[in-house]
C-alpha cells in the first residue's frame, strides 16, 4: 500500500504560473500537489488578468499580496521573502513554457512543467542545461504516468516476461473536436493557433502523451519516423486535427501512432500495445486499474492494480492508494507523481545524487523527446510524408 507518512522535513513552499479559475489542468495541479500535504500552496500568478486572478486566489486560500499580476513579479516577490516559494508549476499555452521556465530555474526554483515543454528543441536542451547548473529539478507533466500498471508494464518489459519488443502500437483519439468548437471555447481556440501552440495541434497536445508512456515502458529511442497530417476541420490549417505516425526504433523495432480529435464518438481511446516475441501487453487510460497480459497460446489474463501477483518492488507499481478492486484514476496518477517531484526536490535540496539517479519521474529528458518528436512529424508531413531522421 501506499505510504502516506510524511518524508520531507517540512512542506515544499509551491507556488503556479497559470491555471486560473475554470482551467481543468490548473484543478488537477492543485489537487496533486497537495494530496499527501508535501507541497503547500502559497503564492501564484493565475491569470493575465491580475484583478481576476487575485480574486480566485484568495477564494483559494491564498494571502492577496502572494496573488501576482504576471510570472517575473511572483519570482522577483517571493525570491525577497524567507517563507518564499521553493517550487513552481507552470500552467500556461504552450509558446510561453520555455520563457516561464527558464526565469524561475534563474530564479532558484525546482520547476514542474506541463508538456510540452517548449516549442523548439534548442529550448529545451538549454533549459536542461540551465536546470543541471542551477541544481534544481526540472520536470514535465506526463500526468497518465502515475497510474501503476503502466510501472506493471515497465517491469514486465524489463524482466523479459513479453521478450524483445517487435511493434508498438500507440494511439490517443478523441472526438471532441471534430466540429469547429474552437469558436466558442476559449481553451481550444489557443491550441488550434500555431502562435501560441506551436507548429503542432493534436499529435503535441494528445500523441506526446502515449509517446512518451511506450518509451517509458519498453526504453525505445526511434531512429527514424514518417508522418501524415490532415485538417479535417480546414479553418485549423496548418495545424492537424488527424494524424498517423509511423516509427522505425533502434533494435528492429517498429511502431505506430494515431492521433486524432475528430474521432467521432471516442472518448480518449488512449492505448498503448506493446507486442514482444513471446507475449504482449496492453494498457487503456479509460480501464487505468486493469493491464492485459496476452501469452501466445493461452487464454488472455487480465492483471488487476493492487494484486499480490504483480511486481510490487517497484514502488511505482506498488502506490496503491486503496486496495485492489476498488477504482483509482487520472487524480491519483497525478498525486502519485507530485509525490515523486517532491522526493526528488528534497534530494535536490540535500544533494542526494544516489537518490537521484535511482529515483524515476517524468524529466526534462522525455519533453525533449515528446519536443523532438513533434517536430520531426511536421517537417515529415509537410515535405510529403517523407521518412526523415529522428535526431
Amino acid at each position: 500500500m501506499f505510504n502516506e507518512e510524511f518524508q520531507l522535513d517540512a512542506p515544499i513552499r509551491w507556488g503556479m504560473v497559470g491555471g486560473g479559475r475554470g482551467s481543468e489542468i490548473g484543478y488537477s495541479h492543485r489537487a496533486a500537489a497537495q494530496r499527501d500535504r508535501l507541497f503547500t500552496f502559497v503564492a501564484a500568478a493565475l491569470d493575465l488578468d491580475a484583478e481576476r486572478g487575485r480574486d480566485f486566489g484568495t477564494k483559494l486560500g491564498l494571502a492577496p499580496e502572494r496573488c501576482y499580476p504576471d510570472y517575473k513579479t511572483l519570482f522577483e516577490e517571493e525570491a525577497k521573502r524567507e517563507d518564499g516559494i521553493q517550487a513552481v508549476s507552470i500552467a500556461t499555452p504552450n509558446s510561453t513554457h520555455y520563457e516561464i521556465a527558464k526565469a524561475a530555474l534563474e530564479a532558484g526554483l525546482h520547476v514542474i512543467c506541463e508538456k510540452p515543454a517548449t516549442i523548439h528543441v534548442e529550448d529545451a536542451l538549454e533549459l536542461k542545461a540551465l536546470a543541471e547548473k542551477q541544481n534544481k529539478m526540472l520536470a514535465v507533466m506526463y500526468g497518465y504516468t502515475g497510474f501503476q500498471m503502466v510501472h506493471q508494464a515497465r517491469e514486465m518489459v524489463r524482466r523479459g516476461d513479453i521478450g524483445a519488443v517487435r511493434v508498438i502500437q500507440m494511439s490517443f483519439a478523441h472526438g471532441f473536436h471534430n466540429t469547429e468548437i474552437e469558436k466558442n471555447s476559449p481553451g481550444a481556440k489557443w491550441r488550434m493557433n500555431p502562435e501560441v501552440s506551436g507548429p503542432s495541434f493534436i499529435i503535441g497536445d494528445c500523441g506526446t502523451h502515449p509517446f512518451y508512456m511506450a518509451g517509458m515502458i519498453t526504453g525505445l529511442k526511434v531512429k527514424s519516423l514518417m508522418c501524415s497530417r490532415q485538417s479535417f476541420i480546414e479553418s485549423r490549417a496548418p495545424l492537424e486535427d488527424n494524424a498517423h505516425v509511423v516509427f522505425q526504433f533502434e533494435g528492429g523495432a517498429v511502431g505506430t501512432l494515431w492521433a486524432s480529435a475528430i474521432n467521432s464518438g471516442s472518448m480518449h481511446q488512449q492505448k498503448v500495445r506493446i507486442v514482444g516475441e513471446k507475449a504482449s501487453l496492453e494498457w487503456w487510460d479509460e480501464y487505468p486499474n486493469q493491464l492485459r497480459y496476452e501469452v501466445q497460446g493461452e487464454p488472455v489474463r487480465i492483471l488487476e492494480r493492487g494484486m499480490g501477483y504483480l511486481h510490487n518492488d517497484d514502488p511505482g507499481v506498488s502506490a496503491n492508494r486503496q486496495g485492489g478492486g476498488h477504482a483509482e484514476g487520472f487524480f491519483e496518477s497525478w498525486a502519485n507523481l507530485y509525490h515523486r517531484y517532491a522526493l526528488a526536490i528534497d534530494a535536490y535540496n540535500r544533494n542526494d545524487k544516489a537518490f537521484l539517479e535511482s529515483h524515476w519521474y517524468p524529466d526534462i529528458d522525455g519533453g525533449i523527446d515528446g519536443v523532438k518528436m513533434v517536430n520531426a512529424c511536421v517537417k515529415s508531413a509537410d515535405n510529403g510524408s517523407v521518412w526523415v531522421d529522428y535526431d
